[in-house]
C-alpha cells in the first residue's frame, strides 16, 4: 500500500544527522546492515530494477514524520545488494493531481528501453467515489505511471491522467491498489490488488500493448473471507494488497499481503486464458514482515524484500524518530513439489567477520555475551534428532526464544508454533541473523520467523544455545560488519 521514511539526497549523513537528531545514531534498537532510511517511517518496498549495472529499490516514507503517511517513494542504489546509496526521493505527491495524498505502492519495468513506475496515487473525494473501504472512505485511488527522464532513475515524468482511473465496471471494491506489470508474448499484463466485502480479496488482471491504454480481463485468482467481522476489509481477507506474481523453475507463484500476513501460492497459469491456478500455498514468514516485493536479478534469481514492521506501540516509534525496515534480500526457488523455497541472498555473506565455531553436545549449554548486536547463528538440522533452543537473555532473564524441535516436529518462537517443513529439506540448516531489534530466522529453507526485541543491549545481551538428543551440533557464528557508520544513512 503506501507509506513513506526519509530518503535524502546524497550526500546524506550531515542533513540526515541535523534532522534526526544524534539519538538515533546511538539507538541500539535500530539496525546497522538492514536497509533502512535515514529517519522517520518507511514501509513497502516497491519497484526493485536492475539498470546501468546498478540495483535500484524505491519504498514507501513519509518525509515529515515517524508515523505513516504522505506517502512518497524513497529511492537507494546498490552495486550488491547490501550496501546502500541514498537517493533523493523518487515520487513525491503532486498537489490538485490523482496522486495528490500520497504516491502509494507499485512495481518498475524497462519497456522500450526506459524504466517505468506503475503505481497507485490516492486524492481525497466525496464517500460514494471512494475505493478504499477500511472506515474512512474518503480514499479514491488510481493506478498512474511514470518514466524515467535520466539514467541515475533520480527524475521522473509522471503522465497527468491515471492510467487506470476506476476498476471494473459494476464491482464494488474495498480498495484498488499496487500493480504488479509483467511481459508476455502477446503483450503487457498486470494484476491490481482489490477485493469485495462478502466475496473476498482478489488479484484483478489487465492487459495493454504498452502500458498506458490498459483492458481489464478478469481476476487472476481470487480468495474468500476468514469469517471475520472487521472494518478494515485486509482484517478479514476481503482485500488483497501487494500482490506479485511470476515465474521461477518452471512454476509460477503469486504472493499477497492480507489478514496482516503474506501467503505465498503455487501452481499454474494457464497462458492461453490467463489464469492462475493454484496447488499449495502456505505463510511467507510467520513475524513481523508485510508486503514484499520481488524481481529478477540479471544472473537470473528471483530477489525479494519485505517490509520489517514496528511492533512497539506508535507512540514509542515516534518519540524514537524512525519506524520500519527492509529485510534482507531474500532467493526465492520453487522445490518438485511447488513448495516455496527462501533463503538469504548470497551477497549477505560478505558481511561476515571471522567465523567462531564450538561444538554443542546434547545436554550442554553455550552461553556468551554479545559485545555487539550484529550476529549470524548457522547449525545443521538434519543431524539432531532432538532439540536444539536459542535464547536471548537480558539479566538472565529470557526475552526471546527460538526451539527447532525435530523428534517433536515442531517450531516455536514465542507465541508462533509450527510444524518442521516435511523431509527432505533443500538446505536443512537454522540460520538466525540478529541487528539490533530485529531477528530473522530461516528454517530449513522453508520457513522464515522475523521478529522485534526492543530490549537488547551491546555488552548487557546473552545468547543461549541448548541441545537435546543423543547427537552433538557444530555452530557456526559470524559477527557481521554494519553498512553505516552511524545508523543513519549509507
Amino acid at each position: 500500500m503506501g507509506a513513506a521514511a526519509s530518503i535524502l539526497p546524497t550526500p546524506a549523513r550531515a542533513l540526515a544527522s541535523a534532522l534526526a537528531g544524534p539519538d538515533i545514531a546511538r539507538d541500539s534498537a535500530r539496525p546497522e546492515y538492514h536497509f533502512l532510511a535515514p529517519h522517520n517511517w518507511m514501509n513497502d518496498p516497491n519497484g526493485p530494477i536492475w539498470w546501468r549495472g546498478k540495483y535500484h529499490l524505491f519504498y514507501q516514507v513519509n518525509p515529515h514524520a515517524a508515523v505513516w503517511g504522505d506517502m512518497h517513494w524513497g529511492h537507494a542504489t546498490s552495486i550488491d545488494m547490501v550496501h546502500w546509496r541514498h537517493e533523493p526521493v523518487a515520487l513525491a505527491p503532486t498537489p490538485g493531481g490523482p496522486d495528490s495524498e500520497g504516491c502509494f505502492s507499485g512495481s518498475a519495468v524497462v519497456a522500450e528501453g526506459v524504466p517505468t513506475l506503475l503505481y497507485t496515487g490516492v486524492q481525497n473525494v466525496p464517500p460514494e467515489q471512494a475505493t478504499i473501504r477500511d472506515g474512512s472512505d474518503k480514499l479514491r485511488e488510481t493506478q498512474l505511471l511514470a518514466t524515467a527522464e535520466d539514467d541515475s532513475l533520480r527524475t521522473w515524468k509522471k503522465q497527468v491522467a491515471p492510467v487506470i482511473a476506476t476498476p471494473p465496471a459494476g464491482m464494488a471494491v474495498t480498495g484498488f491498489r499496487d500493480p504488479c506489470p509483467w511481459r508476455e508474448a502477446d503483450g503487457w499484463y498486470m494484476a491490481v490488488g482489490a477485493g469485495e466485502r462478502g466475496v473476498g480479496g482478489c488479484a484483478l488482471l489487465y492487459r495493454s500493448a504498452d502500458l498506458r491504454h490498459w483492458e481489464y480481463l478478469h481476476p487472476l485468482a481470487s480468495g474468500k473471507p476468514n469469517g471475520l467481522k472487521a472494518v478494515n476489509p485486509c482484517d478479514s481477507g476481503e482485500m488483497w494488497e501487494c500482490p506479485d506474481f511470476f515465474e521461477v523453475n518452471g512454476q509460477h507463484c503469486l504472493l499477497y499481503s492480507s489478514e496482516g500476513k503474506v501467503f505465498w501460492t503455487t501452481g499454474e497459469y494457464d497462458a492461453r486464458e490467463h489464469r492462475f491456478f493454484e496447488k499449495r500455498r502456505g505463510l511467507l514468514d510467520h513475524g513481523a514482515f508485510y508486503a514484499p516485493k520481488s524481481f529478477r536479478a540479471p544472473d537470473g534469481r528471483r530477489i525479494l524484500w519485505g517490509w520489517i514492521q514496528e511492533t512497539r506501540p506508535e507512540g514509542e516509534f515516534a518519540k524514537a524518530g524512525w519506524a520500519g525496515a527492509m529485510s534482507l534480500p531474500r532467493m526465492l526457488t520453487i522445490g518438485k513439489q511447488g513448495q516455496l523455497q527462501m533463503n538469504p541472498a548470497a551477497e549477505v555473506e560478505q558481511l561476515r567477520g571471522a567465523v567462531e565455531r564450538a561444538t554443542l553436545k546434547p545436554g550442554a549449554v553455550i552461553r556468551q555475551k554479545l559485545v555487539e548486536l550484529r550476529r549470524e547463528l548457522l547449525m545443521p538440522m538434519g543431524i539432531f534428532h532432538g532439540a536444539v533452543t536459542v535464547r536471548l537473555l537480558i539479566n538472565r532473564d529470557k526475552v526471546w526464544e527460538l526451539a527447532v524441535d525435530v523428534a517433536g516436529n515442531a517450531v516455536r518462537c514465542g507465541k508462533v508454533s509450527l510444524p518442521l517443513p516435511s523431509l527432505p529439506w533443500p538446505r536443512p540448516i537454522l540460520r538466525i541473523f540478529l541487528d539490533g531489534s530485529v531477528i530473522e530466522s530461516f528454517i530449513g529453507g522453508r520457513e522464515a520467523i522475523t521478529s522485534r526485541v526492543y530490549v537488547l543491549k551491546p555488552r548487557e545481551t546473552e545468547l543461549e544455545i541448548s541441545l537435546t538428543g543423543k547427537r552433538s551440533i557444530e555452530i557456526s557464528q559470524w559477527p557481521l560488519a554494519p553498512i553505516s557508520p552511524d545508523r543513519l544513512t549509507t
